[in-house]
């Protein structure tokens, strides 16, 4: 889950994420990446999960497949072809393509648990916070591209004429 008012857009996120799947800072390898479209409308975003997972389905190569234990979506790197169709099928544009890796980049998770939110937690933020299987709703919530979630935090921050300020 996040809490987007919360977000500071430090950034400690990414750089733990990609510590913990990279071993070192990689900030374009993170598997969680922060947007900022304007001032005060920043948003992490990464793979909720979303239900019927659109991503897994469409793979032509069976290299996504979902852990049972933490329902984050995994990816085989051996078999990834870098099709793209993953991306075009997630509802919130997450699967990613780095220059450097020979496969898409999905939060899987850490396993259950999470290096981002820990880090998040430490610094004092709070602004992400595992939840285990939340529901549908809550899933379908997270589950637009990062520029329609700003958008709706800079209806909030600014008001209706938010588009003055962008």
């Amino acid at each position: 889950m996040r809490d987007f008012e919360k977000c500071s857009g430090c950034r400690l996120c990414e750089i733990a994420c990609s510590l913990e799947h990279e071993g070192r800072v990689w900030l374009e390898a993170s598997r969680i990446k922060i947007f900022e479209y304007s001032p005060g409308t920043i948003v992490p975003h990464l793979c909720t999960q979303c239900p019927g997972y659109p991503c897994v389905d469409v793979c032509p190569t069976d290299a996504l497949s979902i852990d049972n234990d933490t329902g984050a979506v995994l990816v085989d790197e051996g078999r990834c072809v870098l099709c793209r169709l993953c991306i075009d099928a997630c509802p919130a544009r997450v699967p990613r393509i780095v220059k450097g890796r020979n496969s898409v980049l999905i939060c899987d998770l850490c396993g259950g648990e999470p290096a981002c939110v820990k880090v998040c937690e430490e610094a004092g933020y709070y602004a992400l916070r595992q939840v285990r299987r939340p529901n549908d709703a809550t899933r379908k919530a997270y589950t637009v591209p990062p520029y329609e979630i700003a958008s709706r935090l800079a209806r909030r921050v600014y008001g209706e004429k938010w588009r003055e300020v962008v």
